[in-house]
């Protein structure tokens, strides 16, 4: 049971305890102004104030401005984060990129300050859990889309388009006067990128590694790029995942 003081409230559970919620006030407190007033107004006295703390506080629980900041960035990923796990999930891979681009920006559009820090300061919170978790759910659709035979670029090449693309649109759309901004901007970002990422039909018609397998052996006397006897031990492997 928690410790109550003299009026009546509860008390942290332990120091340990304490310390977490108050560097956690004082993160929120951050983002808050973060969003209402901008960047300038995060400053260590609105900050304190804000949180209901001594200034010297926020030392004790980060080395620096720029640690707090930091810290602000990886609260902005995990609320990132938690948008894209409540979203659902399309069937077709395709539409599963377009819905995921389209919330990356709808997040940026309606967080401006905060996606400012996070995605215009690159190396800001990107150290962060929520940022890695948020990057595999990137490469899961990525692999939906390799599986399918749709991709049309490697992987990494893939996820640095995508990521690019749906960074830019925000960060020039938040650079433009409020009567510049046109929604074609976005659509036409998003469908550039589908092209690039993405292949019309299929590469492979037959779903699973066999069709793929089979779909390779056919190219393999073509290639130039890998020794005979290389060719001969690929065929090997590609002729077992056909069979299976």
């Amino acid at each position: 049971m928690a410790r109550r003081t003299k009026a009546g409230t509860p008390a942290p559970e332990g120091p340990a305890g304490g310390r977490e919620l108050t560097r956690q006030r004082v993160i929120e407190a951050a983002a808050d102004l973060l969003a209402r007033e901008g960047r300038e107004a995060v400053t260590t006295r609105a900050v304190a104030a804000a949180a209901g703390v001594q200034p010297p506080a926020i030392y004790r629980h980060f080395d620096d401005m720029d640690g707090l900041l930091d810290a602000v960035a990886e609260h902005g990923y995990a609320r990132f984060l938690e948008a894209k796990r409540a979203f659902p999930t399309p069937e077709d891979p395709v539409e599963d990129l377009r819905a995921g681009w389209d919330l990356a920006v709808e997040f940026g559009l309606a967080n401006p300050a905060l996606y400012a820090m996070m995605y215009g300061e690159p190396r800001r919170g990107t150290s962060s859990a929520a940022f890695r978790t948020g990057m595999e759910i990137l490469h899961g659709r990525i692999r939906r889309l390799a599986a399918a035979g749709r991709l049309r670029v490697d992987e990494q090449l893939a996820a640095a388009l995508i990521h690019a693309t749906a960074r830019g649109a925000v960060l020039t759309w938040l650079s433009l006067p409020a009567d510049r901004r046109d929604p074609a901007l976005l659509s036409t970002m998003r469908e550039s990128m589908v092209t690039a990422v993405t292949t019309e039909r299929p590469a492979v018609r037959e779903p699973g590694p066999a069709g793929a397998a089979r779909a390779l052996r056919a190219a393999l006397p073509q290639q130039t790029v890998l020794s005979e006897a290389e060719q001969r031990l690929l065929g090997e492997w590609l002729d077992r995942l056909a069979a299976g």
